[in-house]
């Protein structure tokens, strides 16, 4: 890794230094990057749920990550072992994480190996909006697969804008604090013409993961006795580098866009906090990561009744795992194990306008995976995959009214042919609808059922340890329900700005859920099939804007989540009614951000009750309900002819010691410091 940590700061310097020289230019001299102004589309006219950060509200979080940010949208649980370079992996109303769909610039980032996304390597710099959606995204006009996911997030980056007679942006940041953290990064925007432009992004992180942690138990149950000791989290560190760029391009009646995307990271996992002597607490488990991906799309208006766009996109990932037992006491077989995954993605979309209130469209999609690895026998698992379309969208009035059927296709064979697994045809509807009882005031009902079907991942149905063997794993069937209400305003008051809510009812039911629990290695986990499972919540989102006195701006965001998911599986076992796997019974969100002139301030608070590692919801299973309070102050600066913001961070306030996975403690009070530059 210290060649690619030397290549990554290599690429940093000569990138500082061209920018450098190009900020210099004597286009300095008679212009300077004005403020742009975003026009945002606001939630109501979405006809499903769904939540958004955009622009500023996500500059103003204390968000490392994607993963971070997301923690302030409701019915979202968070997975998170700990430190920057933890695994971070989000589900959402109790489906899994399998069944969140990850898309980046409208197409869909792929696992089949585990069906997991790591969002925690995936920067906040450049990215303009995230949006969750509940469901599927409101647009019938998008590729097959988006119509497969129980739920949806979708990060948009930052479209380059320029002020007039200026053809580049640049933004310098860099980011220190606990931890040992170093984070310089960089965005560089080029007008190449009038109809292209290009965004290239590159950032690095060094973090060392060591944090003091206090572990308290209180055992009543057994002779093991308890403790209270205070260690340090170690073999937690961390070290990545990224770059990603993207071209910009306008036609006619029409647009195009790619993306290069690669990622290369080391990291140690330090496993979970067990007692033991000699050694503490100790873990060696390393893992390499690197993640490359091109994609393009394309979308062109055709005819004044048809539209069509086309996806494709390739993508590697590579994995490769350490665990060593002459360094660590706790690890009884040595592991080395290197995954190759490769995917192949083609989507066509097509929409017809039939009538002024009326459209149609047909997508088709194809994808390829293949997983390779450097066991003995192992046994080259291939995917063949196709999803098929048809939706259609009706307006008449106060009412929308949108239905899907999706078809998926799925072909799978290992090494040998005679060892082809079989064939997977499912058919999987969707029936959506949003009533506006007044055409003037922005007061939507809605509602909407989806059926999905979820094929096991790779590793969930290959034991991929051993090299060789099946599971008995079943495909899972999940069922989902929503009514809910939103509504939004918007006050010509020179205190009261605008307001907006959202609230949500939802039953989902999920027959074979595959759930995932930590097993020996923390990239390995344990998978199996619990029957059925219920789930009811409810979601509450909030936000107001209020302006006290003149130049003075206070915003506030609510979020706040009930769920009771329960295993219906066997009526005989003690897990029966039981809480699933780490899903709290409450938990929520609150964000209040104010804007003073050049001064900005935030305030972030977030909350997840009690829970249990087991649908057993016995004493020794429950995981203590955990809260933080994170604050920021900011400060903006015009020197010269270029603009600089400075802003101090601190994590954790009240130095809650907490764990959002048992036996992974999370760090206490920490902070960051944080530098941005525009030329």
């Amino acid at each position: 890794m210290k060649t690619s940590r030397s290549i990554s700061l290599s690429i940093l310097l000569l990138l500082f230094g061209a920018f450098q020289i190009k900020a210099q230019s004597k286009l300095d001299s008679i212009q300077q990057l004005g403020e742009v102004v975003i026009v945002e589309e606001y939630i109501p006219k979405d006809i499903i749920p769904v939540q958004s950060l955009k622009g500023k509200d996500l500059e103003r979080l204390n968000a490392h990550s994607i993963a971070d940010a997301l923690r302030y949208f409701s019915g979202v649980q968070l997975k998170d072992y700990g430190g920057i370079g933890g695994l971070k992996t989000i589900n959402v109303r109790s489906m899994g994480s399998e069944h969140v769909g990850v898309f980046f610039d409208g197409v869909e980032i792929g696992n089949a190996q585990n069906g997991v996304v790591d969002l925690g390597r995936f920067s906040l710099d450049n990215i303009e909006t995230i949006s969750l959606y509940n469901g599927q995204k409101s647009s019938i006009f998008q590729p097959a697969k988006d119509f497969a996911s129980a739920s949806s997030v979708y990060m948009r980056t930052k479209v380059p804008t320029f002020a007039k007679g200026k053809r580049y942006n640049l933004h310098a940041t860099f980011k220190t604090g606990s931890f040992g953290l170093a984070n310089p990064s960089l965005l560089w925007e080029q007008e190449l013409s009038k109809t292209i432009k290009s965004s290239l992004n590159a950032d690095y992180t060094y973090s060392s993961g060591k944090y003091r942690f206090r572990y308290k138990v209180i055992n009543k149950q057994d002779n093991r006795g308890a403790f209270d000791t205070v260690a340090t989290r170690q073999n937690g560190d961390v070290e990545f580098f990224r770059i990603e760029h993207g071209l910009f391009g306008k036609l006619k009646k029409g647009e195009w866009k790619t993306k290069i995307y690669y990622y290369d990271s080391e990291r140690g996992y330090p496993g979970a906090i067990v007692r033991q002597t000699p050694g503490l607490y100790k873990n060696e488990d390393r893992q390499w990561d690197k993640n490359f991906f091109v994609q393009g799309s394309y979308a062109q208006q055709i005819r004044p009744r048809y539209r069509t766009s086309l996806v494709g996109k390739y993508a590697y990932d590579y994995l490769h795992y350490l665990s060593d037992p002459k360094k660590d006491e706790q690890v009884v077989m040595k592991v080395d194990n290197k995954y190759m995954l490769h995917e192949g993605y083609v989507s066509s979309s097509n929409l017809i306008t039939l009538t002024p209130w009326w459209t149609a469209n047909l997508s088709g999609d194809f994808q390829w995976n293949k997983m390779n690895a450097n066991l003995h026998e192992f046994i080259y698992p291939q995917r063949f995959s196709g999803w098929v379309a048809l939706a259609t969208s009706i307006q008449i009035d106060h009412l929308k009214v949108q239905a899907s059927l999706l078809g998926t296709f799925i072909h799978e064979k290992m090494k040998e042919e005679k060892q082809v697994r079989k064939n997977w045809d499912r058919y999987t509807p969707t029936l959506i609808a949003s009533y506006q009882p007044w055409l003037s005031q922005e007061l939507y009902l809605r509602g909407f059922y989806k059926k999905i079907f979820r094929m096991p991942t790779f590793n969930e149905i290959y034991f991929a340890v051993i090299g060789s063997g099946t599971s008995n794993l079943k495909p899972e069937y999940a069922t989902q329900y929503n009514i809910g209400l939103t509504y939004q305003k918007s006050f010509f008051h020179p205190f009261f700005k605008d307001f907006e809510g959202q609230v949500d009812a939802y039953y989902n039911e999920i027959e074979d859920k595959i759930l995932a629990k930590p097993g020996g290695q923390l990239f390995r986990w344990t998978m199996m099939n619990i029957g059925l499972v219920k789930i009811k919540g409810v979601d509450v989102a909030l936000a107001a804007t209020v302006e006290p006195f003149k130049d003075f701006l206070l915003n506030t965001r609510l979020n706040y989540t009930y769920q009771k998911a329960q295993d219906y599986s066997d009526p005989e076992e003690i897990t029966y009614k039981g809480q699933i796997s780490y899903i709290p019974w409450h938990s929520g969100s609150a964000v209040v951000s104010a804007q003073y002139r050049k001064w900005d301030m935030s305030y972030s608070f977030i909350y997840s009750g009690e829970r249990y590692t087991e649908s057993a919801n016995i004493l020794i299973n429950k995981v203590l309900a955990w809260y933080t309070s994170d604050i920021s102050l900011g400060r903006n600066f015009h020197w010269g002819k270029n603009d600089y913001k400075v802003t101090l961070e601190v994590n954790n306030l009240f130095n809650q010691q907490y764990e959002v996975v048992s036996r992974y403690p999370m760090p206490g009070t920490n902070f960051k410091v944080i530098l941005k530059a525009h030329f």
